[in-house]
């Protein structure tokens, strides 16, 4: 059975509406999160006024860091538009080794 089937590739026009649909995933949901980033007002967490995390500089960096990344994955407002970006770069990459 030494024949060579190749598979069909699908129309060029489905490449387009994917690249489309990523750029729209990708454009419409970047001025949504830049504004909820901005406008994110983090609470205060008991564990960075401890003394020991204030007399570490680098404790405090990474503890702050921590809160700050979880505040803003827990804000609905950020995080769903975070996801829809995120599935476009998945789309993307999908795409791209579709077409090759």
């Amino acid at each position: 059975m030494s024949s060579s089937q190749t598979s069909p590739q699908p129309p060029a026009i489905n490449y387009v509406a994917g690249f489309l649909l990523v750029g729209l995933a990708w454009g419409l949901t970047t001025p949504f999160i830049r504004r909820a980033a901005k406008d994110h007002n983090p609470p205060a967490h008991p564990l960075l006024a401890r003394d020991d995390v204030k007399a570490s500089w680098i404790k405090s960096k990474l503890f702050g860091a921590f809160f700050a990344v979880v505040d803003l994955l827990r804000n609905p407002r950020y995080a769903v538009p975070l996801l829809i970006n995120l599935t476009g770069s998945v789309w993307f990459f999908l795409l791209i080794g579709q077409a090759g």
